[in-house]
């Protein structure tokens, strides 16, 4: 038992303490809500995994709501891959909501703040607002528009909400305390005039609720009785506690854990976006973009995200994590799961000269992790494909490879020794020669020979075209968001290299087009959306071993 509690994170204790004591008459009902303004990344995936996931283990429920209340910014493209995102990661969520489902009821809670004379509404303009509301060092100061009677606020309000006033001409802001050391309590806005036609409410709304008063009564409608924010809404927390208080709504909390930040890794919308308009990557989807959907195009795994999110920890401190571990989890899984296959990126030819039938099928294991992984049927003929550098033509010691007179295994078939090879006009080797011994076939190598190297290779005249991405980290500093000057300054220049000259075994026209694959030797691939049978595309989701980290070290 007392192995079980240390394993529980803060939430999950303070959950226990309030199911203990009988609160929410014993419910847990958790929400996600991501404003639809952009595509999400890796940090809204901690943030569902632990709500849903804290649903899920308490049996409760858990809600998927859009914080739709800035119209300006917000696309129903947005709304449609955030519920593919949530999905795809495996959470159902029990109900749909949006905030502009309030809009009516949000706007009476307005209405009652009016009359309780702790709202009022403010002629002044942005500017003088903000130098109102004083310094964390020295107390605001009130202006005439906040002794307005509760019946000239209905009325002004009345008003705004019919379009009576231009944009930015008044707001509504809460009456609360213009010497409160917490500045979000020093008389915060509630609403505000925003012509825009919104997704789903189009023109009938003219004001909209700013986020700090529709997220708590939002959640208050809603019986959300563990709202879970990141630590930058502990100032906000009390002015959520606050709204509920004064209109007597269901008490909701909030609670707050530290957000994911990663190296490499822009955790910013916003600056995503840029990244997106300005032309720096394809798409939104783009598989160097740290966004969820990225990530899916790029051959990530839901488990393996979700197995990310778990090793990481639910905290209350600051930290950044490295983007190698989300990689460690990506790789471990697909070790697990990924189809192996052979693909040759750099090709010379292999011609074996001692080699008469025509072709034969070899057997060769679809995964050697996986013990009903079952076997696939490989082509092999004298003409293969092998790699370039998997011939040296002045061996150096240590060489296990193909050279003059050496012998090597082809994986899952015979061992070879190189008898000579061939350069073009330009020096390059263009041809090798090689005899192979027929009793060396592998599971029945009766040749006694011992090679201590292994090649893949693909057979020339099965082979088909194969286009490869192959991906690395999108800036090239580890802290992107606190480096001097312009973020997109770090972008690195080699994140993406294109292969296009491999050539695959002939599988991969039939494989479908969600498996996992290993390249032998090459990394952990994935089928690209812009794949077709004609011309087959991949994307590298991750190395066979952490590159970069060896990379930086030199």
């Amino acid at each position: 038992m007392e192995t079980e509690e240390k394993s529980l994170n803060f939430i999950e204790h303070i959950i226990e303490n309030d199911l203990a004591e009988g609160k929410h008459e014993n419910r847990v009902h958790t929400r996600f809500p991501p404003e639809p303004n952009g595509y999400l990344h890796i940090g809204h995936a901690k943030s569902i995994c632990l709500n849903g996931g804290l649903a899920q283990k308490y049996k409760g429920k858990f809600n998927l709501r859009f914080d739709d209340t800035n119209p300006e910014t917000e696309e129903v493209e947005y709304v449609n891959s955030i519920r593919n995102d949530v999905k795809w990661l495996g959470f159902q969520w029990d109900n749909e909501f949006c905030a502009s489902d309030y809009f009516d009821q949000l706007y009476q809670y307005a209405i009652q703040l009016i009359e309780k004379g702790l709202a009022y509404v403010d002629d002044s303009s942005p500017e003088e607002i903000a130098v109102q509301k004083g310094t964390p060092t020295m107390a605001g100061t009130g202006n005439d528009f906040r002794n307005r009677s509760i019946a000239e606020n209905l009325a002004l309000f009345t008003e705004m909400k019919e379009g009576k006033h231009a944009d930015g001409s008044k707001v509504l802001r809460a009456k609360i305390d213009l010497a409160s050391p917490n500045m979000h309590m020093r008389d915060p806005l509630l609403y505000r005039i925003k012509r825009a036609t919104h997704h789903r409410t189009g023109d009938t709304w003219c004001i909209y609720p700013m986020y700090d008063f529709a997220h708590g009564q939002s959640d208050s409608i809603e019986n959300i009785t563990h709202s879970i924010c990141t630590l930058e809404f502990i100032p906000h927390r009390p002015l959520y506690e606050w709204g509920i208080e004064q209109l007597g709504i269901f008490p909701s909390k909030q609670y707050e854990f530290a957000r994911l930040n990663m190296t490499y890794a822009i955790m910013s919308k916003r600056k995503l976006l840029q990244l997106v308009t300005e032309g720096h990557v394809s798409s939104w989807d783009d598989p160097r973009m740290p966004t969820i959907s990225g990530m899916r195009r790029r051959g990530y795994t839901p488990e393996s995200i979700r197995d990310f999110c778990e090793r990481i920890g639910i905290a209350k401190r600051e930290n950044i994590i490295d983007f190698s571990l989300l990689e460690f989890c990506v790789r471990e899984h697909l070790n697990k799961i990924a189809q192996r296959r052979m693909v040759v990126t750099d090709p010379v030819k292999l011609i074996i000269t001692n080699y008469t039938q025509s072709e034969e099928m070899l057997s060769s294991e679809n995964n050697p992790e996986d013990t009903e992984g079952g076997v696939r049927q490989v082509p092999f003929s004298n003409e293969l494909w092998i790699e370039r550098d998997d011939f040296m033509e002045e061996p150096t010691k240590k060489y296990f490879r193909l050279g003059p007179d050496f012998m090597v295994r082809l994986k899952s078939a015979y061992i070879i020794k190189c008898d000579r090879f061939e350069k073009d006009a330009a020096g390059k080797v263009q041809t090798i020669y090689a005899s192979y011994f027929a009793n060396s076939k592998s599971g029945a190598d009766t040749s006694g020979l011992h090679v201590k190297g292994t090649l893949h290779w693909v057979s020339a005249k099965h082979a088909v075209p194969v286009v490869l991405n192959e991906y690395d980290r999108l800036f090239s500093v580890e802290d992107v968001a606190n480096a001097e000057g312009d973020f997109k300054d770090y972008i690195n220049p080699n994140s993406l290299h294109t292969i296009t000259t491999a050539w695959g075994e002939p599988a991969l026209l039939n494989d479908a087009a969600d498996m996992r694959f290993q390249f032998v030797r090459k990394g952990y691939f994935y089928q690209d959306t812009t794949s077709t049978k004609d011309k087959l595309v991949y994307n590298r989701t991750v190395t066979l071993k952490d590159a970069w980290a060896k990379e930086q070290k030199k």
